[in-house]
């Protein structure tokens, strides 16, 4: 598990990007206190969903307004057709630790898979 920032650098109803990582991750703490972690870009175009909207476990990505479920990944709504990955979190303490997936993450055609 890899320290990407802590409870104290999360707003509520908002997301954190995190470059540290390859791809970047997004770290979200929901209304409700449950902090997730998904992959950043959109799976349709190259969009940080760090930059979206939160509404209970979901973003709504800012480009075309694909929305993705924080949990599970899956796409609630077009034009994104593929998930994003979902990373393990857990808190020790005040730091939020990541476990990153091992599954190959699903990048928009405009971005390179390496």
């Amino acid at each position: 598990m890899v320290k990407v920032c802590t409870i104290n650098d999360l707003v509520p109803g908002e997301g954190l990007r995190i470059t540290s990582v390859q791809p970047p991750i997004a770290v979200f703490l929901t209304e409700d206190g449950e902090v997730h972690a998904i992959d950043d870009t959109c799976t349709h175009q190259d969009a940080s969903l760090a930059e979206g909207w939160l509404e209970g476990c979901a973003v709504e990505c800012p480009l075309h307004a694909s929305s993705f479920d924080l949990r599970t990944g899956a796409v609630d709504q077009p034009p994104a057709r593929l998930p994003v990955r979902v990373h393990k979190v857990e808190l020790d303490g005040d730091d939020v630790l990541v476990e990153l997936s091992t599954e190959a993450p699903n990048l928009p055609p405009t971005m390179s898979q390496t």
